[in-house]
């Protein structure tokens, strides 16, 4: 059976929003691997163990991230050849992809458990959970190849313009991390590093599930197994495309992480209260990374169908969907965060910390509405150069100097701290609309 979406003819916001959906969904089940972990260890272990899995999971958020904006590559190329209508292209393009990522990965997964005490010193790690925090980057260091291996297939498959396999990859790895995490912390105790071991299993079972299903799924081009091999031609295009975006979601996610060294300074509670403010996150902004990923495979078929004008109109659906959706997370993180963190943490003063954290964050859900939709359009346009510039101007020129200068000021207020997400997402939105101006100007030229 054939899962496909053609978005190059007929209706756009439905056929987009039938897109849209299964990746939230995803993305919502990717999110709660972490937030499981942190929920599990925040219920049956101590701010230590919090500590630890909130800033090694951060870490390996960075790297997953990295190599889901990598595969960005392959998602636009891919669906530039189908809105082309040379899918012929496509098994080549696949295997390709797989050769560059398969050797991407055997890198990561020697280079991270050897450098872990490294990464949790150069993230502050509090002394009480430092050990705790080398523990998790090590044991799903160990894990980046399968890791690399989902956001590879998950890339191939939304190329083509299907979001529901990975949906159904992604549910079924979810419930195994949900189940390893309660054997292996909540009866087993043992803590962190169970935590660990039940991510990386969970994705596992996730790459090997995806294998079975893409045998049963035809698809619209023919691939053979000579097709895995260095295709020099294509990589580089893969490589093109996907590499201003990776670098650009590297940077921004080291200035997070450098704000939670920065906040891992201040003491245990501050650490353990933003690393809960962090999987609330991951939640709050689903709608808008839904419609990023979205917009992306959207924009590259209809780029290389050659109607830029229906790329445009679909830019708008996307805002307007997703700033009505922000409106809701704005109001219910703003008054309610402490509700939310108390999911993650029964300590009374991380979820008073958490909280404080969140109130900035809620103001980013109304401008990542528009952000991230600017950035899923101009991944699809080949724009990826200015994506990596804005990223990078926001990230450096305002979300790391403004938060450590807020981290100076007496009292320290995490408040404060987190309004140098907003001030930054505000920057960059100024900078899309001006890109977006001229983009328009030179395709009518």
């Amino acid at each position: 059976m054939q899962q496909k979406n053609d978005f190059t003819s007929g209706g756009i916001l439905f056929p987009l929003l039938r897109f849209v959906v299964p990746v939230f969904f995803a993305l919502f089940l990717q999110s709660l691997y972490g937030a499981v972990d942190l929920l599990v260890v925040g219920r049956f272990s101590g701010p230590a163990d919090v500590s630890a899995v909130s800033t090694g999971s951060q870490i390996m958020m960075t790297i997953t991230n990295l190599i889901s904006s990598l595969s960005m590559g392959t998602t636009v190329y891919l669906g530039q050849k189908i809105g082309e209508k040379r899918p012929e292209e496509g098994g080549k393009i696949v295997g390709s992809s797989m050769m560059l990522f398969a050797v991407i990965g055997i890198v990561f997964t020697v280079l991270v458990p050897v450098f872990s005490g490294q990464l949790a010193g150069i993230m502050h790690a509090p002394e009480e959970a430092f050990d705790l925090t080398s523990a998790y980057i090590r044991i799903c260091g160990a894990g980046s190849i399968v890791i690399i291996a989902y956001n590879l297939i998950g890339s191939i498959f939304r190329g083509l313009g299907d979001s529901k396999t990975p949906l159904i990859t992604v549910l079924i790895s979810c419930v195994c991390n949900i189940a390893g995490d309660l054997l292996l912390v909540a009866v087993f105790h043992m803590g962190t590093a169970g935590a660990a071991y039940a991510t990386v299993f969970s994705q596992l079972i996730s790459v090997l599930l995806s294998l079975v299903l893409i045998r049963r799924i035809r698809l619209p081009f023919r691939f053979r197994m000579s097709y895995v091999r260095w295709n020099s031609r294509i990589i580089s295009k893969v490589l093109v495309i996907g590499i201003p975006i990776a670098l650009q979601d590297l940077l921004v996610g080291i200035s997070f992480l450098v704000i939670m060294a920065i906040v891992n300074s201040i003491g245990l509670i501050a650490s353990a209260g933003v690393g809960v403010a962090e999987k609330v996150c991951a939640f709050i902004m689903l709608v808008p990374s839904s419609f990023a990923q979205s917009m992306a495979a959207f924009v590259a078929q209809n780029r290389g169908a050659g109607k830029p004008e229906r790329a445009y109109r679909g830019l708008r659906y996307a805002i307007t969907v997703s700033f009505g959706l922000g409106v809701v997370m704005f109001f219910l993180t703003f008054f309610r965060g402490d509700l939310l963190a108390s999911i993650f943490s029964q300590d009374r003063e991380v979820i008073l910390a958490a909280a404080d954290y969140l109130k900035a964050y809620a103001i980013d859900c109304l401008l990542t509405s528009f952000l991230f939709c600017f950035i899923g359009f101009f991944n699809g346009m080949e724009e990826t150069k200015f994506v990596m510039i804005q990223g990078i101007v926001g990230a450096f020129c305002v979300r790391v100097p403004v938060s450590f200068l807020m981290s100076r000021q007496s009292p320290v207020s995490l408040f404060r701290i987190g309004l140098a997400t907003p001030l930054s997402t505000t920057l960059q939105i100024t900078l899309c609309m001006i890109w977006l101006m001229r983009v328009r100007k030179v395709k009518r030229g």
